[in-house]
C-alpha cells in the first residue's frame, strides 16, 4: 500500500513538473509576442506620421494610393454639365414653360419655438467686413457650350497666370438647378412653428396654398410671358389670391431716421429697401390698421441707416447694431402678441446692407428675411424660408427709369462688358485674365468719372452680354443694370440665389459661369449660338418689367414682386 502510494506520488510531481515547465514556455511566448506588436505598432505609427509630413497630398491615403494630377484637376476644374445641358433644351423649345415644382405637403407637427430645416444648407457666418461698406457684387451663372467636351480637353487661356483662379475655386457650389430642388425637398421638409392658438387668417393662407398648387394651365396672359416662368399658371394664380388676400401691418414704433424713413436711402445701391419701404407704408390695398387681420408683419427699418447712424468705425465690431435690434424685437413681443403666436414665421423686413444676414441672423432668424445679400452658403441664406432681394442702383428718384433700354441686338458690337472697383476677389482674376487681352472683351476696372456715369452706360447698352461679378458678396446691382439696358446678365458669383428664384427661370435670360471657369469666359460666350443669344435677349426685354421701379407702384413691378416673394414664401410655410 505505502508503495503503491509512493508511485503514485512521484508520478504526480512528475507531471506538476511538466506542466509547470511547458506554462513557463508559454508564458514567455506570450510576452515575445506582445513585444513583437508593440515593435510592429510603433514602426507602423513612424511610417503613418512620416507619410503625413512628407508626402505632397497631405493626406496619408491619398500619398500611399497617389492620384495623377489629371485626376485632381478634373476633379476641381470640372464645367457642370447640367448647365449646358438645361440651356441646350430651352435653345431647343424657347417657346415652352418650365416644368412645374412638383406640389409638396407640409408636416403636421413642428417644433416648439424655432423652425427647423432638414437640408442644413448654412455654413459658420464669417466676421463682418469692416473695410469698405458699400456692397457691390454679381451673381452665379450656367451656360451653353457648344462643344463642352473640346473646351475640357483643350481651354483657351489669356495668359499662363490661370493658376491664379485657385483663390476663388469653390468645392462647394450650387447649381441653379440644385437649387430649384433644395427649394422643393425644403417646403416638404421645413415648416414654421405651429401657430400657438388658431388664426382665421390661418384658414386663408392654407386655402390659398391649396389653389396654387392646384392651379388650372392658364399660359395666355399677354402681360406673362411664360419662358419666364418656373410654371406662369401657379405665379399667376399666386399673384392674384395676393392681391385679393394679402393684408400687412406694418408696426408704428421705431425712431427715425433707422425706423419710418424711405427717403434716407432713395438713392444708391440701397435704394431697394427704401423704395420698398416708401411704397408699402403708402399702399391702401394691403397695408391694415388691423393687426388681428394681417397676414403678414412688416418691420420698417433700413439696414444702411442702421450701419450709418450705429457703427462705430474701426470698432470691428457690430454688436451695438445686433443689441438695437434684439432691444426692438423685445419691446414688440412685449406689447404685441402676435410674433409668440408664431415664433415670427409671419414677420419680415427688406434689407439691403451686406450686413444684413450677420446682424439678424441671431435674434431674427425665425421670420421672413427679405436680403439682397443671398448666399445659400456663406451668410446663412435659408433658401424657402428667406428671400432673395434685387439689390437696385437708383440715380434719380424722380426718374428711376431714365435711360433705361438699349441698342438693339444687331447693333452691340461688343461681346461682353465690365467696369468696377476691385472688391472682392474674383474681380482682380476676371481683370488678370481678360483686361487689355481680347478687343470683344471689354473688361475695365473703375472707369473715369462722366456726367451721369454716361461711359458705363453707354458700354451696357452697346454690349451683348454684360459681366456681373461679385464683389466683397454674391449680390450686385449689375445684375438690374443688365436687364434694365436690354444687355443678357452674366453672372459670376457661386452660391447666389438671384431675385425672384421661386418663380423666374433664371437660366432662360441670364448666363451663369462659375468662378473658376474665368479663363474660359470668351470661350462659354461665343459658344453660344446666335439664335440661342437672341432668344435670351428678347427675354431680358420681356423680363424687364419685374424689374422696375415706378414712382406709383403698378402690376407686376419689382414692388410687387418682392410683395410676392414674401407672401408666396409665407403661404409655403405655413403649418396647420
Amino acid at each position: 500500500m505505502v508503495v503503491w502510494f509512493c508511485g503514485r506520488f512521484s508520478c504526480f510531481n512528475h507531471h506538476l513538473y511538466n506542466r509547470i515547465f511547458t506554462m513557463g514556455h508559454e508564458f514567455q511566448y506570450l510576452l515575445e509576442t506582445k513585444r513583437f506588436v508593440w515593435l510592429v505598432a510603433l514602426v507602423f505609427a513612424i511610417f503613418m506620421m512620416f507619410q503625413y509630413f512628407q508626402f505632397p497630398n497631405g493626406y496619408v491615403v491619398s500619398s500611399l494610393f497617389p492620384v495623377s494630377d489629371s485626376q485632381i484637376v478634373a476633379n476641381t476644374t470640372r464645367f457642370h454639365a447640367s448647365d449646358i445641358s438645361n440651356i441646350s433644351s430651352l435653345h431647343n423649345n424657347t417657346s415652352n414653360a418650365s416644368s412645374p415644382i412638383s406640389a409638396t405637403h407640409l408636416p403636421q407637427n413642428s417644433p416648439a419655438l424655432t423652425p427647423t430645416t432638414a437640408v442644413n444648407i448654412t455654413l459658420s457666418t464669417p466676421t463682418i467686413p469692416l473695410g469698405p461698406v458699400a456692397s457691390e457684387s454679381d451673381r452665379d451663372v450656367s451656360t451653353s457650350v457648344k462643344d463642352f467636351n473640346e473646351l475640357q480637353k483643350n481651354p483657351v487661356r489669356s495668359d499662363d497666370k490661370s493658376s491664379a483662379t485657385k483663390d476663388v475655386i469653390r468645392e462647394d457650389v450650387v447649381t441653379i438647378s440644385e437649387m430649384h430642388d433644395m427649394l422643393v425637398h425644403n417646403r416638404a421638409s421645413s415648416r414654421s412653428m405651429k401657430p400657438r392658438w388658431s388664426s382665421a387668417v390661418d384658414k386663408e393662407l392654407l386655402d390659398a396654398k391649396f389653389q396654387i398648387e392646384n392651379a388650372h394651365v392658364n399660359e395666355n396672359d399677354p402681360t406673362l410671358y411664360a419662358p419666364l416662368f418656373v410654371n406662369v399658371s401657379r405665379f399667376k394664380r399666386s399673384y392674384e389670391l395676393m392681391e385679393k388676400t394679402l393684408k400687412v401691418y406694418i408696426y408704428k414704433e421705431g425712431a427715425k431716421p433707422i425706423f419710418h424713413e424711405p427717403q434716407a436711402v432713395q438713392k444708391g445701391i440701397y435704394a431697394s429697401e427704401g423704395w420698398f419701404m416708401k411704397n408699402m407704408k403708402a399702399s391702401q390695398q394691403f397695408v391694415t390698421k388691423k393687426p388681428k387681420q394681417a397676414h403678414l408683419f412688416y418691420f420698417p427699418f433700413s439696414s444702411r441707416m442702421l450701419e450709418e447712424k450705429l457703427f462705430v468705425p474701426d470698432s470691428h465690431s457690430n454688436n451695438n447694431l445686433v443689441q438695437y435690434l434684439k432691444n426692438y424685437l423685445d419691446l414688440i413681443a412685449g406689447k404685441y402678441s402676435f410674433w409668440n403666436r408664431t415664433g415670427g414665421s409671419d414677420h419680415f423686413f427688406v434689407a439691403c446692407h451686406d450686413w444684413t444676414p450677420s446682424i439678424t441672423k441671431k435674434h431674427m432668424d425665425t421670420c421672413i428675411r427679405a436680403m439682397c445679400n443671398s448666399d445659400i452658403k456663406k451668410e446663412g441664406f435659408t433658401l424657402g424660408k428667406d428671400v432673395p432681394l434685387p439689390e437696385t442702383l437708383i440715380s434719380s428718384p424722380k426718374n428711376p427709369l431714365r435711360e433705361f433700354g438699349g441698342k438693339p441686338a444687331s447693333e452691340r458690337s461688343i461681346l461682353a462688358f465690365f467696369a468696377g472697383r476691385m472688391h472682392g476677389d474674383v474681380r482682380p482674376i476676371l481683370l488678370q485674365h481678360w483686361q487689355n487681352k481680347d478687343p470683344d472683351m471689354k473688361i475695365f476696372g473703375k472707369l473715369p468719372k462722366s456726367k451721369h456715369n454716361i461711359n458705363y452706360i453707354n458700354y451696357m447698352k452697346s454690349s451683348k452680354y454684360c459681366i456681373c461679378a461679385k464683389g466683397y458678396e454674391v449680390n450686385s446691382p449689375r445684375v438690374v443694370e443688365a436687364i434694365f439696358y436690354d444687355c443678357v446678365p452674366v453672372i459670376i458669383s457661386d452660391n447666389f440665389v438671384p431675385p425672384f428664384f421661386e418663380v423666374l427661370n433664371w437660366e432662360s435670360f441670364a448666363v451663369f459661369v462659375k468662378e473658376k471657369d474665368i479663363p474660359n469666359l470668351k470661350n462659354i460666350l461665343v459658344s453660344i449660338p446666335e439664335s440661342r443669344y437672341l432668344v435670351m435677349q428678347e427675354r431680358v426685354k420681356k423680363v424687364q418689367q419685374h424689374f422696375f421701379w415706378h414712382v406709383k407702384p403698378i402690376k407686376y413691378d419689382i414692388f410687387h414682386m418682392i410683395l410676392h416673394s414674401i407672401w408666396y414664401t409665407r403661404v409655403f410655410r405655413i403649418n396647420p
